[in-house]
């Protein structure tokens, strides 16, 4: 899946909330993730460092285990 796919799939499937505080943004994160699976969060996890591995590699950094 390109990143581009996976941009549109998560924008199909994006939850938002207005905070009003920062607590309350923490307790909104706490419910959204404890409401997910493991396979989810997993899930979740493993895009967000695909996502760092491609800035890295566009800004020329290159991923952890190249340094």
């Amino acid at each position: 899946m390109s990143i581009e796919e996976r941009s549109l799939e998560r924008r199909r499937r994006i939850v938002a909330h207005r905070a009003t505080s920062f607590e309350d943004a923490e307790e909104w994160d706490l419910d959204f993730w404890q409401e997910r699976t493991p396979e989810e969060r997993l899930s979740a996890l493993v895009a967000i460092r695909r996502d760092v591995e491609v800035v890295e590699a566009a800004r020329g950094r290159g991923s952890a285990e190249e340094r």
